[in-house]
């Protein structure tokens, strides 16, 4: 969080407009928090609401342009063999991939709220040739509802956001082995057949 207040005392509003724009490029850049803390800001007075929704927006619609372009022209092997180079592993594209199988159009609207998955999905669809009209509609109106969600989120929070960070760092441990729990018990029940099969399998070898 320093680091993002320094980039803010130095940059002001060009953080949310050319770092999202960046981050969707998929250069590594902390979004979210970002967002918040930039939220934070407005309700402290050094920044206006309005105008970080309207750059953060415009940095993020930009940026999965891009991605929407590079895909459609480039296609799979490109992104496969130079990928790398921007942080898109074989992980997040096969993540993508299970999401959309799941899903369908409806992660590219929700597709900003899971991390690895949204610095993809751009790409993504331009790689299976989505019509612009419809990737436009769907990422462009996601995309206002995603930066709206964290902005006014730290607004909000206001003098709070502190305590927030705070407690998180202090509880970090707990909060990881929380996740972790959790994580575990969605996985068991969802895979609970095939892990009873597997073992009735093992009990009779």
């Amino acid at each position: 969080m320093e680091w993002i207040y320094e980039l803010f005392q130095q940059y002001g509003y060009y953080v949310v407009l050319v770092g999202l724009l960046l981050e969707y490029i998929a250069l590594p850049f902390p979004g979210e928090p970002t967002l918040v803390y930039a939220g934070y800001l407005a309700h402290m007075g050094d920044l206006n609401l309005l105008i970080l929704i309207l750059l953060s927006f415009i940095g993020t619609s930009v940026g999965m342009t891009i991605q929407y372009f590079l895909g459609n022209k480039l296609g799979m092997p490109f992104v496969q063999k130079y990928g790398k180079y921007v942080f898109l592993t074989q992980r997040k594209i096969d993540l993508t991939k299970m999401w959309f199988d799941k899903y369908g159009y409806l992660l590219l609207f929700i597709g900003f709220f899971i991390p690895g998955v949204r610095h993809f999905t751009g790409y993504f669809v331009g790689i299976i040739n989505l019509s612009f009209r419809r990737f436009a509609i769907i990422i462009y109106s996601g995309a206002l509802f995603w930066v709206s969600f964290f902005l006014i989120g730290g607004h909000l929070l206001g003098e709070k956001l502190h305590y927030v960070f705070n407690m998180m760092e202090q509880h970090i441990g707990k909060i990881v082995f929380g996740v972790i729990v959790i994580a575990a018990i969605t996985l068991g029940i969802r895979f609970r057949e095939k892990l009873k099969r597997l073992f009735v399998q093992n009990t009779h070898q």
